[in-house]
């Protein structure tokens, strides 16, 4: 392990680096760090490869950046030039972690207020747009997928259903027809879609259920989409920044 410090203006940012030996190993170095409560300290962990599905672990142990141990010094240099710029560094060891990114107190006021005045004064237009769900296919109402949020938490994300229950297993057969590029699918006419689906997403009805989000704190009105896991997994590190804050119902990716 090497600290390296940066020029002393003020409070200058320490980049810690620990080169990956073994899962276990490097989890229990991480928390030790993390415990010790640094300020302004950026953790980096250098391996020549990690497994996708441990990656959500090193973030939640602390870790501000994979970086891959053959990086250049030229990339290594500008990562680390962007971590400081980051207010709020995103950590998750405990709950209660000072470092654990959190709305202002303001803003998650705003967030209750408004989605639940939005719930109850939507109520009765939310259960036609159920029942009309329920009428033409078979399945729940609500669609439930799993998304990953601030901190790294993996959450629920509900939607009103617009798909018959069997799209996910036919999505690999249009994945030919993708009309996104990156990591999102999306497809003109896409026949998993439902007649009630088509008119809900056209006007965003679809979309409502996510006030409930908002109301329990995992997402905000204002934010970033939130990724689900799979796209989470192929993320490179400057697409992990975007969970270093609440995501929103209405964001960049909305469309």
């Amino acid at each position: 392990m090497c600290i390296n410090e940066q020029s002393k203006k003020e409070i200058s940012p320490t980049y810690i680096f620990v080169e990956s030996y073994n899962k276990k190993r490097d989890l229990q170095w991480l928390n030790a760090i993390v415990q010790s409560d640094l300020k302004n300290t950026y953790l980096l962990l250098l391996s020549e490869k990690i497994a996708k599905e441990d990656i959500v672990d090193y973030l939640h142990a602390g870790t501000s950046e994979i970086v891959n141990i053959n990086t250049t010094p030229e990339d290594l240099q500008t990562t680390l030039a962007f971590l400081p710029k980051i207010k709020q560094h995103t950590t998750a060891h405990v709950q209660n972690n000072p470092r654990r990114f959190k709305l202002p107190w303001w803003k998650r006021t705003f967030d209750i207020f408004f989605s639940g005045t939005a719930i109850v004064c939507l109520s009765p237009f939310l259960i036609v747009t159920a029942l009309a769900i329920r009428i033409e296919s078979k399945g729940p109402i609500i669609y439930k997928s799993k998304r990953v949020g601030s901190n790294y938490d993996i959450f629920d994300f509900l939607k009103f259903r617009s798909m018959y229950m069997d799209a996910e297993e036919r999505k690999k057969e249009l994945m030919s027809q993708n009309e996104m590029e990156g990591l999102m699918f999306k497809m003109e006419n896409d026949p998993r879609v439902t007649k009630v689906g088509k008119f809900i997403r056209k006007t965003s009805i679809d979309e409502l259920p996510q006030f409930w989000n908002i109301l329990k704190g995992e997402m905000s009105l204002v934010g970033t989409r939130p990724p689900t896991e799979d796209e989470f997994l192929q993320y490179e590190g400057y697409h992990r920044r975007r969970l270093n804050m609440t995501p929103g119902l209405t964001g960049l990716w909305q469309g």
